[in-house]
């Protein structure tokens, strides 16, 4: 593996490809230290230090995650990519379900560009909206959210419009940084700054670790060797479960009629029909957290004592918080599996081109059967999502660890920066296989997520 990473700077364009990469990567992380005007960092960074050690969370930390702490210190990247993400989960919703924006997808690399062209739209109407009310948030003008201590300087009209238009225009640039990754880098850029931004919790995690390792005024260390072993040998079976998840298919055999058209046979070939056991993907886990912490966010702006103790039972370390969170992933997998995988589509196109699986009538036989093994596979899947959604949870109730430290051994981030390093790495590998070298393993290929 290790020649590979120097094959990767001895191919002149892959070696461009990696440096433009990182120097985008590295401008992202430049801005995420830029703050924004007459925001008292300080104050907002203690509010999100013990929002971070308190048990409830709220949406607030869902975004600062994706943002690579940049909503912490309140800087021009301080919604992150997160407008972007959610644009482009709407259009594809939107996709399913207006025939006028199914027949654009339809089109090819036309629809596909006036397809992002809404997306970009969207993107910018999303930043506007969030950015004025984080603007609001900020203000804090009851007082309740930041405990009386003031975040901003001086509230009103002018503030909100600076903050509306800075962190709108991060948001844009960000889109930029990434589409630009996208065409002249390495990856996929939206994926690779959203991991980048996790990856960046990492020197203060390990910072925290060796806190617990250190002894304390008692003589002994909070955090005992054996036990950072086990959570490191717990960590490398994540990471591999993951990976082995991510990439498993249920391969569907399908067979093409030959057709004799003058002189030349035609179809006649066996093929397969890939169908992913994980198909959304950490998109279902952010939608179960948006929701299951939507009661807890609205609770710190209303100081109603009965609004606060509803919200208290849905909070996170209570059994009805794990039960609803672990039931939204569930959903939330099959419904975005029916959004993007239809088997009446497949089903005809098959149809369409002489094609047929074995033992299976092709129509509407062939869409049941379809439907029938994505909906088992599915749930496989689903549930291995929700367990590593709450392995965090179990792990700071286990090893008594921070949820700083105990997101890097599992949760949204892990499975993020996995499945991302998995699809970058594969493309890095395509390129050494091209020009006839090795590739990262000596026998087989890196597959990516799709």
């Amino acid at each position: 593996m290790l020649s590979a990473f120097v094959n990767c700077f001895k191919i002149p364009e892959l070696k461009k490809k990696i440096l433009f990469t990182l120097a985008m990567i590295a401008a992202y992380r430049v801005g995420c230290y830029i703050p924004t005007p007459g925001v008292n960092g300080a104050v907002l960074g203690e509010y999100f230090q013990k929002m971070t050690s308190a048990a409830s969370g709220s949406i607030f930390s869902v975004m600062n995650m994706f943002s690579g702490g940049a909503l912490e210190k309140a800087t021009v990247f301080a919604l992150g990519i997160m407008p972007y993400i959610s644009s482009s989960i709407i259009l594809q919703l939107l996709t399913a379900v207006i025939p006028a924006l199914e027949k654009l997808a339809k089109e090819g690399q036309a629809g596909y560009h006036k397809i992002n062209q809404y997306t970009r739209y969207g993107t910018l109407v999303l930043a506007v909206v969030q950015s004025f009310f984080i603007a609001l948030w900020l203000e804090d003008r009851s007082g309740v959210v930041f405990g009386g201590l003031q975040v901003v300087n001086n509230p009103g009209w002018a503030f909100r419009i600076v903050t509306v238009l800075t962190l709108s225009s991060g948001t844009l640039l960000l889109m930029w940084l990434g589409e630009q990754i996208q065409e002249k880098g390495i990856g996929n850029g939206i994926s690779l700054i959203i991991t980048a931004g996790i990856i960046s919790a990492a020197p203060s995690a390990a910072q925290n670790l060796v806190q617990l390792m250190s002894p304390s005024a008692g003589g002994g260390s909070q955090l005992q060797p054996l036990t950072l072993l086990i959570m490191l040998a717990f960590l490398v079976g994540v990471v591999i479960a993951i990976t082995l998840i991510t990439q498993a298919q249920r391969k569907i055999p399908v067979q093409y009629a030959r057709r004799i058209v003058g002189r030349k046979v035609y179809g006649g070939q066996n093929t397969y029909i890939p169908l992913k056991v994980d198909t959304s993907g950490v998109i279902a886990i952010i939608f179960a957290q948006s929701i299951i912490l939507f009661p807890a966010t609205l609770a710190s702006f209303i100081p109603h004592e009965g609004f606060q103790s509803m919200a208290s039972v849905i909070s996170r370390g209570h059994f009805l918080y794990y039960t609803f969170y672990g039931l939204l992933i569930v959903f939330f997998c099959y419904f975005y599996t029916a959004i993007v995988f239809n088997p009446i589509d497949v089903a005809e196109n098959m149809k369409k081109h002489g094609g047929f699986v074995p033992g299976v009538r092709p129509g509407t036989q062939t869409a049941d059967y379809l439907d029938f093994v994505m909906t088992r596979i599915t749930l496989a899947g689903a549930l291995f999502i929700m367990c590593i959604a709450v392995m965090p949870d179990a792990i700071m109730a286990s090893f008594r660890v921070p949820y700083l430290v105990a997101s890097f051994f599992g949760g949204t981030g892990v499975l993020i920066t996995v499945g991302v390093m998995l699809d970058t790495m594969k493309q890095i590998e395509s390129h050494l296989v091209m020009r006839h070298y090795d590739g990262f393993m000596k026998s087989g290929h890196i597959k990516g997520r799709r």
